[in-house]
């Protein structure tokens, strides 16, 4: 399996990981305040993650001198990321919110052009831009839905790739699981600031597991995340940033009833066989 091929598997774990966490989370923000479930995921992912890499003798936070104020912006991203995208949904509509963020692997793919020089052909282009006509298709945003707000949301589209790229600046002796470990310690510590603000509840058990499994999918998803920017080239990893749509439809009508209608699905089988034309691409490349 050449480095692409391995960078859309990760590629697609991360956002499979993510989108499932994001279904997790909706169920318990019915009733429990979103930043005290942004805390409490984080502290039981932060203990977690740091207990199964110590059980396999990889936990080690000895960062390369020359590597620890990336792997420092790299957080600060990864938290302005995640204060920037719930502020614009709490106060937009979903739909609209995630429309602006189908600018994302366009704009990650064009910043490893400029910083690393990577090639980025016109058929990968032309699969980004047609993948991102899907998202439209699914989300389907409405113009009244816009608003302030809507700056937010863009402002997210610039720390997420932001964050992608300083990851991809990473050298080999940054070790991937010590950084998702800093990753979840630092999203727990800003969330259990800003929780302050709200009023906590208890728990019950069906809430906790929730929490637990939550807590799961996040850790695949921060390891899934550093791991793709580190293999394989950015623009052909890309496409596959849209199957968290398809994941999120699937996950609609299983969990919440919520069917899709007939351009959603016809935005899905656009989004798939984006990701279907970048494999067998890259398999003719390998081949040929």
């Amino acid at each position: 399996m050449n480095p692409n091929l391995k960078g859309a598997l990760f590629m697609t774990g991360s956002m499979a990981s993510f989108t499932l966490n994001d279904t997790l989370v909706k169920l318990l923000a019915v009733d429990v305040p979103l930043f005290q479930i942004v805390f409490l995921r984080g502290l039981l992912t932060t203990v977690l993650l740091a207990l199964t890499v110590a059980a396999f003798g990889k936990l080690s936070f000895r960062i390369p001198p020359g590597e620890r104020r990336k792997v420092a912006l790299r957080t600060f991203f990864e938290i302005a990321s995640m204060v920037a995208f719930l502020t614009a949904l709490v106060n937009m509509a979903i739909a609209n919110a995630t429309a602006i963020l189908s600018a994302m692997p366009l704009a990650v793919t064009i910043g490893a052009a400029v910083l690393f020089k990577e090639p980025v052909g016109w058929r990968r282009i032309t699969a980004i831009c047609v993948g991102a006509v899907g998202v439209l298709m699914i989300v389907q945003p409405g113009t009244e839905g816009f608003n302030v707000y809507s700056l937010l949301a863009l402002l997210t589209v610039v720390l997420v790739a932001g964050r992608d790229l300083v990851t991809r600046s990473f050298s080999l002796g940054v070790p991937t699981l010590s950084v998702a470990v800093i990753t979840a310690a630092a999203v727990c510590l800003f969330g259990g600031v800003l929780s302050l603000r709200e009023p906590w509840v208890a728990l019950p058990l069906s809430e906790i597991l929730l929490l637990i499994a939550s807590s799961v999918c996040i850790i695949g998803g921060y390891v899934f995340s550093i791991m793709v920017m580190r293999v394989g080239e950015v623009s052909a990893t890309a496409p596959f940033r849209y199957t968290s749509l398809v994941f999120a439809l699937i996950l609609g009508i299983v969990v919440f009833n919520e069917l899709p209608n007939a351009l959603a699905l016809c935005g899905a089988a656009l989004v798939m066989a984006t990701g279907v034309f970048t494999l067998i691409r890259e398999r003719q490349v390998k081949h040929g």
